[in-house]
């Protein structure tokens, strides 16, 4: 997907020609491998030139824990790509409680709502030492506005994120506490059965949906049933079986 040597000079010489010099960086460096961008759902009905150019004005970003990207209602003007690490996407309630709607690791993107109406939908926050990728919306607008065929792969993935919602919507009507600690459990242990838990307890209860001692109480019930074992943050799932059931 990358470009190399001259080759590359021209083709982001010629698509910046086309995307005009209000959007030439004062100093152009390319910071960002296009790959990275290439690799994402949402880039992926633009042409390799086209992401080349893009790629040229994003920049990385180094996140320590707890630091904030930006917060729900703030104006929005660029989206992410995660590089290394994990980022919290969360709303908050007036009293100040949180609830984790997303866990953002390495590859996904985030912040795209905001290029269709400048504000954003969410807190963004870093879950441990992290580096983002920034990708400004003025080029990244410009180059859909070339090839607007590739909006459909945009269209496609915040198709996913309403099915996401609505799954998430439906998790709280359908199931208990217990039943979706047990879901999220399976889905933060992916394919394998032991996996370190990547955010802290009271956070695993946000992404629940319920309170930090009735999510340790399901773990605890899972433990005693044999389910699951548990060693400070570090977790085996002992009976995938049961844990699915018990999470439908």
């Amino acid at each position: 997907m990358r470009l190399q040597g001259d080759k590359f000079q021209s083709a982001r010489k010629r698509l910046l020609g086309q995307l005009g010099s209000r959007f030439l960086p004062a100093i152009v460096t390319r910071v960002v491998d296009a790959s990275l961008l290439a690799s994402t759902p949402f880039f992926a009905g633009l042409d390799a030139a086209a992401v080349e150019t893009v790629a040229g004005f994003c920049q990385s970003r180094e996140l320590k824990r707890n630091d904030i990207l930006f917060r729900e209602g703030e104006e929005a003007n660029e989206l992410f790509v995660v590089q290394r690490g994990r980022i919290a996407i969360a709303n908050r309630s007036e009293d100040g409680r949180e609830s984790l709607v997303a866990l953002m690791e390495s590859g996904d993107l985030f912040g795209e709502m905001g290029l269709f109406d400048g504000i954003r939908s969410a807190d963004a926050r870093a879950l441990e030492t992290s580096t983002v990728v920034a990708v400004p919306y003025a080029p990244l607008r410009e180059a859909l506005d070339r090839q607007p065929s590739a909006l459909w792969s945009v269209v496609e993935l915040l198709a996913r994120r309403i099915r996401a919602v609505d799954e998430a919507l439906a998790d709280t009507v359908f199931l208990d506490v217990p039943g979706r600690t047990a879901k999220r459990l399976l889905e933060l242990a992916g394919d394998g059965d032991q996996f370190q838990l990547p955010v802290t307890q009271e956070e695993l209860a946000s992404m629940v949906g319920a309170s930090r001692e009735r999510v340790n109480k399901a773990i605890s019930q899972f433990v005693r049933l044999g389910w699951l074992e548990q060693q400070d943050r570090v977790y085996r799932i002992t009976n995938r079986d049961q844990l699915t059931l018990r999470a439908r």
